[in-house]
């Protein structure tokens, strides 16, 4: 059972690491830097002899070699395939366990199925030529995993009890706060995706303007290819000004609502470190965020801004569960 705990600990931090590498991989561009999944360039490698890059190239003529991108898209696909294997470890001993576990199977096992997704939901951003909806998707989804693996990871570290919060509103509110989250996860991640980051360069307003022109028909179209309206036209800056003003006014409403939240768990005892933590990333967070358009987005920034993004899942995953009854009591 010691070794279960430890395995769930060490998973939640490899998941950490894949999802802030996974941002990595998006803005160096590597996501590509490999045409074929889940090898690269038919090997499990990437091809660096000259034999091997000459054999490359006559399979994927028009997908010329780059190698270091090609790497880190490889690195990233290692680590995610051992995370991979390990939650498949983790649900094995679940079952095994079942009966000295605080939680129901349905956690593991639905982490196991999320994680096949995933894996699917990567090999189709490189068949479907970084789709913005699959890569947003799959951003969504890794977040998703580290969040199922944190809340397994404080059910077998943390306490928990519903009584923390007495409210029954209270409580619900900090349950919307994870919701709110994600909603704008997947806003930057839509952002991020429609290289619509840089649409504008100031802050608070959008080329002097607070509320820009903006195209939000062509904007959030879901099953379109990059860069084009679901007509195949090349999507306006008014497209982009759209996808960007929506993340950033999101961004504003959950600034408020996580310090409106860090109240809620002052006015209730026992979460002094958990309210402490949360009202020092959401203004981290915000703060990188700004600094990401008027430095350009830097990559160590924007690195960060993914970073934050999944500390903050971490900690409301956490509150949710310290505020959630035992399954079995």
């Amino acid at each position: 059972m010691i070794f279960y705990k430890r395995l769930i600990l060490l998973a939640m931090l490899l998941a950490l690491v894949v999802v802030s590498f996974g941002a990595y991989v998006r803005l160096t561009d590597a996501g590509l830097g490999c045409p074929d999944w889940p090898g690269c360039y038919g090997t499990l490698t990437v091809p660096e002899s000259i034999d091997a890059i000459a054999n490359a190239q006559d399979i994927y003529p028009d997908s010329p070699i780059e190698s270091d991108k090609a790497w880190i898209e490889m690195i990233h696909r290692y680590i995610a395939g051992i995370l991979g294997f390990m939650i498949l470890l983790i649900t094995s001993l679940s079952f095994v366990f079942r009966d000295r576990i605080n939680y129901s199977m349905k956690w593991p096992i639905g982490l196991l199925l999320l994680v096949g997704f995933q894996g699917a939901l990567g090999m189709w951003t490189v068949t479907l030529l970084l789709k913005p909806a699959v890569v947003s998707s799959h951003l969504i989804g890794g977040m998703s995993v580290l969040g199922l693996l944190t809340f397994l990871m404080h059910r077998n570290y943390g306490t928990h009890r519903e009584n923390f919060i007495t409210g029954s509103l209270d409580r619900k509110l900090v349950r919307f706060a994870l919701v709110l989250l994600f909603i704008q996860i997947a806003l930057g991640g839509w952002t991020s995706t429609n290289y619509a980051a840089l649409a504008c360069t100031d802050f608070p307003t959008c080329h002097g303007s607070f509320i820009p022109e903006m195209d939000f028909d062509n904007a959030f179209t879901l099953f379109r290819d990059l860069g084009v309206t679901a007509y195949g036209e090349p999507l306006t800056i008014q497209a982009l000004h759209a996808i960007q003003w929506v993340h950033r006014v999101g961004a504003i409403i959950v600034l408020f609502y996580m310090l409106y939240i860090s109240y809620i768990l002052k006015i209730n005892k026992g979460f002094n470190l958990w309210r402490t933590s949360l009202i020092a990333v959401v203004i981290f967070q915000f703060i990188i965020g700004v600094a990401n358009l008027l430095l350009h987005l830097p990559i160590v920034l924007a690195t960060l801004h993914n970073l934050g993004a999944a500390l903050l899942v971490i900690i409301l995953v956490g509150i949710n569960s310290r505020i959630t009854k035992p399954w079995k009591e």
